[in-house]
């Protein structure tokens, strides 16, 4: 079976998460408590939950529930994505990658949601 980092949603977080920390650097300074720290946590959250999912596998009641928490923390980062780009800390560019890699990852989650025990939950 593997182990979490074998996940193409935990590899494609783990990116996520990387370049959000990335960009949030050129962030203005009095957003650091604000929009930087709860976009880099949601982004962080998606990637760490998604590990705690792997985990609880041997239950799929839980396994399910926590990829529900994982793609809460992934729709929390696309709306701190829109703060972001309407104050314009991001060009649209960056937006639009950042946001549809964030989409790819709802994709993965909906699907682990729906497929279980092809993760070895159960």
């Amino acid at each position: 079976m593997g182990t979490y980092r074998d996940l193409i949603l935990y590899k494609k977080s783990f990116i996520l998460a990387m370049e959000i920390f990335i960009v949030t650097k050129q962030f203005p300074r009095e957003e650091t408590y604000s929009l930087t720290d709860q976009i880099r946590r949601s982004s962080r959250s998606t990637n760490i939950c998604t590990i705690e999912a792997y985990r609880k596998r041997k239950y799929p009641n839980h396994f399910v529930s926590k990829l529900t928490d994982v793609d809460m923390e992934n729709s929390e980062t696309q709306g701190w994505l829109e703060f972001a780009r309407e104050c314009d800390y991001i060009s649209l560019e960056v937006y639009n990658k950042l946001h549809g890699l964030s989409d790819e990852i709802g994709r993965l989650v909906q699907y682990m949601i729906d497929n279980p025990g092809k993760f070895g939950a159960g």
